[in-house]
């Protein structure tokens, strides 16, 4: 019944939970009639409130269950758990007589036709997780103990896994949620500039089909200079980073009259791994709009670099309207005049062309979602 031929298939279960959570249940089944007990659970405890949650069992009535978590897992003998990885009965742990005229064995072990309990700590933390096999009418014996002893160190394992996956789906979601509340679009892109991956910035641009579109998966710009220097850099991951170092920023103008300014970021983790899939990401882009969201931007870019209310009407009207011939229509002055204030500006904010006053009105832009 309980022959070492079934170890192997028990054990290869163990660790498939160890990639899918959902399959506990049945491991844990599996573990109660390998070590021949009459139910089994996985159950953390906190270590200071005594309160515990089962998250996987069989074999017991989902009433006990509850009432353990709500009540009886302060009067069960692990008050204080023993260490990680030893196999422990109540007798092991308590006075067993004194044990049997106790309110846990009294009303929660008794009314389950069970006497005895094998408990091992799988996993040491502030609220350990543990693995209880119940026993009927008969005590644990050796034998019993001996075939848990077979199954714990893949459970400690495969819990591990759990936390691991875990840790890092947790992790990416995060990061998810961060990119996806970026005003600006973010967008991974291969070796031949193809999207792998982009934010919901990134995805409401190319709806838009405007500055950026998607042609046959590939990522094309509005300006057919920048697109070259796309495909050289993302072409060569060499060069992506050579790109980024150099703090080149892409200005583009779309079609529509909007103005953008792109960045090309390398991914690190591409470089150090040396993975040459396709598939794989290459470099990320990242383009947003040049947008001051309110004159407190503006307020904010005169009093970085001391711009009076002339020389800062004029930068807002170079990044948004364009050139001189039209930032002086715009305001009504003379072009000679808003020479003169866009020269103290270029002083001001160590800057040389007006392309160079889009990228750093860029970076006052808000880089949240509004």
């Amino acid at each position: 019944m309980h022959g070492p031929r079934k170890l192997p298939e028990l054990v290869e279960s163990i660790y498939d939970a160890g990639l899918d959570p959902a399959m506990w249940n049945g491991v844990v089944a599996g573990i109660r009639d390998f070590v021949g007990g009459q139910a089994c659970g996985l159950f953390s405890k906190d270590s200071i409130s005594k309160f515990s949650v089962t998250h996987y069992y069989c074999g017991a009535d989902p009433h006990y269950i509850q009432l353990y978590s709500e009540t009886h897992s302060k009067f069960d003998p692990l008050t204080v758990l023993p260490p990680h990885g030893e196999i422990v009965s109540i007798p092991d742990l308590v006075n067993f007589d004194e044990y049997r005229r106790g309110r846990f064995y009294q009303e929660w072990m008794q009314p389950q036709g069970c006497s005895d309990a094998a408990n091992v700590v799988l996993e040491k933390s502030s609220c350990p997780v543990m693995m209880t096999v119940l026993s009927g009418r008969r005590m644990v014996d050796p034998a019993m103990k001996h075939r848990l002893s077979l199954i714990v160190p893949h459970a400690s394992r495969a819990l591990l896994i759990n936390r691991a996956i875990t840790s890092q789906l947790t992790l990416a979601t995060a990061l998810a949620d961060v990119l996806d509340n970026l005003a600006c679009g973010i967008f991974l892109l291969d070796a031949f500039c193809r999207v792998v991956h982009a934010n919901s910035a990134g995805h409401a641009l190319l709806a838009a089909d405007d500055v950026v579109r998607s042609v046959a998966g590939q990522l094309v710009t509005s300006s057919a200079e920048a697109n070259q220097t796309l495909r050289e850099a993302f072409g060569t991951r060499t060069d992506v980073a050579l790109l980024a170092a150099r703090d080149r920023a892409i200005p583009l103008l779309s079609p529509s009259g909007e103005r953008y300014v792109a960045h090309v970021l390398p991914l690190s983790s591409v470089l150090r791994n040396g993975n040459e899939r396709v598939a794989d990401a290459a470099g990320a882009l990242l383009l947003r709009k040049v947008a001051l969201g309110g004159p407190s931007y503006g307020e904010l870019i005169a009093r970085t670099f001391d711009l009076t209310p002339a020389e800062l009407r004029v930068f807002l009207s170079i990044v948004e309207v364009g050139g001189v011939p039209e930032t002086a229509a715009a305001l009504g002055i003379a072009e000679t005049t808003a020479k003169t204030h866009l020269h103290r500006v270029f002083a001001k904010t160590g800057v040389s062309r007006q392309a160079d006053l889009v990228k750093l009105a860029a970076g006052f832009s808000n880089p949240l979602v509004n």
